[in-house]
């Protein structure tokens, strides 16, 4: 414990050294290859360079295979048997990269849950602790938060509710 030189008297006070987890550091070790390179797929793969590539790399190989430049040049004649399949399979790998990072989201807003219920707890914790040192009365502190929380419950099922 360090102290603080705010006590009464000029005593200092104890002040306990609290370490919070960070969002981040908690998700930093659980961080693997794996997971580094599927976010850094599905960041491309929703960017408008990603379209802009697909655009200039459908043109292409349509104009080639509509024989644009020759038919000697021409290796998916019409209607497009190869690049149907390039593509399906594609698809099927970016959607399991989405799904690979909606599992992470989910993680870290479990993550940021759980911290945030801490926070809450600490803070109720404490909030007691200084209404008890004030002499507050707790009993009615609690029924004034109830009403208010069921006060603002009540407005929003009112912009809720359709017109």
């Amino acid at each position: 414990m360090t102290s603080h030189p705010d006590g009464p008297s000029g005593r200092p006070w104890p002040r306990p050294v609290i370490r919070l987890p960070h969002e981040q550091e908690i998700l930093a070790r659980r961080r693997g290859a794996q997971d580094r390179i599927a976010d850094v797929i599905t960041a491309f793969a929703g960017s408008m360079a990603f379209v802009y590539v697909h655009m200039v790399w459908f043109a292409g190989w349509i104009v080639v295979n509509e024989g644009v430049f020759g038919q000697a040049a021409v290796f998916d004649p019409f209607p497009f048997g190869l690049l149907t399949m390039i593509v399906s399979l594609e698809a099927i790998f970016l959607s399991t990269f989405v799904m690979v990072s909606q599992n992470r989201q989910a993680a870290r807003d479990t993550v940021r849950a759980d911290l945030n219920y801490e926070a809450a707890v600490r803070s109720e914790v404490w909030s007691t602790s200084l209404g008890r040192a004030l002499g507050l009365d707790p009993e009615e502190i609690e029924r004034q938060t109830q009403d208010l929380i069921a006060k603002s419950r009540e407005k929003m099922d009112e912009t809720q509710r359709p017109s």
